[in-house]
């Protein structure tokens, strides 16, 4: 039972330390390009056999905007993933895949309504 505990807490380190360097990184990338000020890195998330790393966006202009930006980004993988690799010092580096952070934009509704419910009184 430890050995498992210790396991998911090895997953949530690696998965903050592969947060920290990827969001880092997707910074300076989009403090140099303007296409990318609307998206914002919100979560790394691991695979189980630790061969695919995805990355979690949520975009002011909403999900159409990531979906529009999606194909720029792939474009940055490769240079991604090779300054991962320095970092990670590990003899394979995971895939990379982006995908837009639904569970953001669902917590943004729930907390309109929670607003609109204060507004009215009902809260």
């Amino acid at each position: 039972m430890t050995s498992r505990r210790a396991q998911d807490i090895k997953r949530a380190q690696k998965e903050s330390f592969l947060f920290r360097e990827v969001s880092a990184n997707l910074m300076r990338l989009f403090a140099e390009k303007d296409e990318f000020k609307t998206l914002t890195p919100t979560r790394v998330k691991l695979s189980p056999d630790k061969g695919r790393v995805t990355i979690f966006f949520v975009s002011s202009k909403g999900e159409a905007d990531f979906d529009e930006k999606l194909g720029l980004l792939i474009l940055y993988k490769p240079s991604l993933r090779s300054v991962l690799a320095a970092a990670l010092q590990s003899r394979y580096t995971p895939d990379l895949t982006f995908k837009y952070d639904l569970s953001m934009e669902k917590s943004r509704k729930v907390d309109d309504l929670i607003d609109k419910l204060k507004e009215s009184g009902r809260l």
